[in-house]
């Protein structure tokens, strides 16, 4: 099959798998994964390699800088203490254990062992924010996993080219890797805050939809090849610009109308690019084992199970036995057992550890197999755990209470503010009485909406009669075009319009009746 045609048939496939991962209720990233090691093991499929610089250069950039925008900077700092440790700690900690037992079970030499332990040291980004907010997670947990998922790729990239380093004559200095491993993360973090003032700087002078979204998106690379061009962790430098973006605020970024069209773009956006890397890292089975030769089968498949239990362990125990030294208790707050049991069994591994496995230099003799034994971590950690996790989540985890009361108030002071406003704009000199009175009625239906019990009765019905009338507006529109009354972009026009009325008084709806 072409290559051309062979991707139009990976977005068919990965638009069928998302959509039958929704009626299963199973993570989409898993369904996927499984869906890539199905294709692959289809005959006459072209082989599928996956390009370390693809990941690295290409996709990673734009969904690290979109997952840590949407975290909130602030809840990260205040469990800054505990993501610290997990990213930089606990993945020392599994590149040791996993060296130690890789050396062990296999023919690995202790530096290609250390190798294959950076490799798995990380848990994946893209796996960990497509799993995490959509498992009703307590908000702290969620912001330790996903900030560790945001930070530990730039730990463990470095040390994966100390170790790299060290499979050379050149061998191992501690003080140099100490200093390599400071720099990159000192030096990454300072590129990632240049690049978003001057973004930020850039962007408050630019008034066209189309030019801030392609903007939003050069801004990822922005941060991040230039921080790999001097050495520096690119990694941290895309998630510092995501994170200072946040920080400032998308409302001091985007007018509007860019910023209702840059959400749908990205909301797209990030869906394919997580999607083709989860059904490509399925796709790599054929490469593996390709890679894998003439192994002994038995004994390569336990080596595998040894090293994947190795991670999964590891992770469990410094979350279950080591709390204090992960300052995950606190004297103020401490982790019951079931939330710890929850953030150890959260340890999936993903594309990065696969695209870090294939980027290993061919010079270094055992990479076919750490490609072997990182493929089947990533199995055993994305598929055997992310299977279970929803259904752990929901026997350990009480369901977290509902945030639509702080959205309700939230709104009913936005709208009480703007009231007071109205009254200022009111007594100035040049504002129509007509105009001030038409503003209040709307502001002031509003505020009804949101208070008033009685209205969770009536807006229903409300909802339903203003879909009748939006609907008889779009069929009065068709009309009206049939007849060659009014051209296509006028109808594009007045049926934007429409939408966004309809989404807001759903919007209304939903605050009003939680």
């Amino acid at each position: 099959m072409p290559r051309a045609e062979f991707l139009v048939a990976l977005l068919v496939a990965v638009a069928f798998l998302a959509r039958l991962a929704g009626r299963l209720n199973v993570p989409y990233p898993v369904l996927l994964v499984l869906g890539g090691l199905l294709l692959a093991a289809i005959p006459g499929l072209p082989r599928v390699e996956l390009d370390p610089d693809l990941v690295f250069v290409i996709f990673l950039p734009p969904l690290l800088m979109h997952a840590a925008f949407m975290t909130s900077p602030r809840e990260l700092r205040r469990e800054w203490r505990s993501i610290g440790l997990l990213a930089v700690g606990l993945v020392l900690l599994t590149m040791v254990a996993v060296a130690v037992v890789a050396h062990e079970v296999t023919n690995l030499s202790w530096a290609e062992a250390f190798v294959l332990g950076a490799v798995v040291g990380p848990t994946d980004p893209v796996a960990a924010t497509s799993l995490f907010r959509r498992l009703g997670l307590p908000d702290r947990l969620t912001t330790i996993l996903e900030g560790e998922s945001l930070t530990n790729d730039g730990t463990a990239l470095v040390a994966l080219r100390v170790a790299i380093g060290a499979t050379t004559a050149a061998g191992f200095s501690l003080l140099d890797a100490t200093w390599q491993f400071f720099g990159a993360a000192i030096g990454g973090i300072l590129v990632g805050i240049v690049a978003g003032v001057i973004v930020t700087r850039v962007r408050r002078h630019i008034d066209d939809p189309p030019v801030e979204i392609t903007l939003s998106l050069f801004t990822a690379y922005f941060a991040y090849l230039p921080a790999e061009e001097i050495g520096a962790s690119g990694v941290l430098a895309a998630v510092t610009v995501g994170l200072f973006l946040a920080w400032q605020s998308p409302t001091g970024l985007f007018q509007p109308t860019s910023r209702l069209q840059a959400m749908a773009f990205w909301d797209v956006l990030i869906f394919l690019l997580n999607s083709l890397l989860f059904i490509l890292v399925g796709l790599q089975l054929r490469l593996v084992l390709d890679e894998l030769g003439d192994r002994s089968a038995g004994a390569v498949v336990g080596a595998a199970a040894a090293v994947a239990a190795t991670v999964i362990l590891t992770r469990l125990g410094w979350m279950l036995f080591v709390p204090r030294l992960t300052l995950l208790a606190s004297r103020s707050e401490r982790t019951p057992f079931a939330e710890r049991f929850l953030l150890g069994w959260s340890g999936m591994r993903g594309a990065v550890s696969m695209a870090a496995a294939l980027s290993i230099p061919l010079h270094v003799a055992g990479r076919p197999l750490i490609i072997f034994l990182t493929f089947v971590t990533i199995l055993a950690t994305l598929v055997g755990q992310g299977l279970t996790l929803p259904a752990l989540t929901r026997r350990l985890v009480a369901p977290q209470p509902s945030d639509d009361h702080a959205e309700v108030q939230a709104r009913e002071a936005a709208a009480r503010a703007a009231l007071d406003e109205l009254d200022r704009a009111a007594g100035e000199n040049g504002t129509p009485e007509e105009a001030v009175d038409y503003v209040r009625r709307r502001y002031e239906l509003r505020l009804r909406h949101l208070g008033a019990d009685e209205d969770q009765h009536t807006l229903p019905a409300v909802r339903a009669l203003q879909r009748r009338l939006v609907e008889s507006e779009r069929q009065t529109i068709e009309r009206m075009h049939a007849e060659e009354h009014i051209d296509q972009a006028t109808v594009r026009r007045l049926e934007r319009e429409l939408d966004l009325q309809e989404e807001r008084w759903s919007e209304l709806e939903e605050s009003s009746l939680s």
